[in-house]
């Protein structure tokens, strides 16, 4: 798979790319290279070109579904949390889990979002 592992000449790894390259099978990029996938790893950016390599359509569609349960999930800890007899008769325990639930779907909206957004 092609792939430019940006910011790695920046990096102590700097002298292994070659070997890098060869251990996860990565083959340079060419000038027709897209990159339609990417991630950040302690500075180095492996921007990677997965066309023809996943199904986009059945990616697209996951991350569709995976959005949807994330967003059910934060209205229904929204929900919880403006009831006002929730926050005053639960243990303090059962609400502060709720409110933690309620950051943790916010931020896997917020990450759906975005890769719904790149691919």
């Amino acid at each position: 798979m092609a792939a430019r592992l940006a910011g790695i000449e920046a990096t102590p790894l700097a002298g292994h790319e070659e070997r890098i390259r060869s251990l996860l099978r990565l083959g340079p990029a060419g000038d027709d290279f897209t990159a339609s996938a990417s991630v950040e790893i302690e500075g180095i950016t492996a921007e990677l070109d997965v066309a023809g390599v996943i199904d986009v359509a059945a990616e697209r569609r996951r991350m569709e579904k995976d959005l949807a349960a994330a967003r059910a999930e934060a209205a229904q800890a929204e929900r919880k949390l403006a009831n006002a007899d929730f926050t005053a008769k639960a243990p303090a325990a059962v609400v502060d889990k709720t409110r933690q639930r309620l950051e943790v779907a916010r931020a896997d909206i917020a990450r759906l979002e975005q890769r719904l957004a790149s691919i």
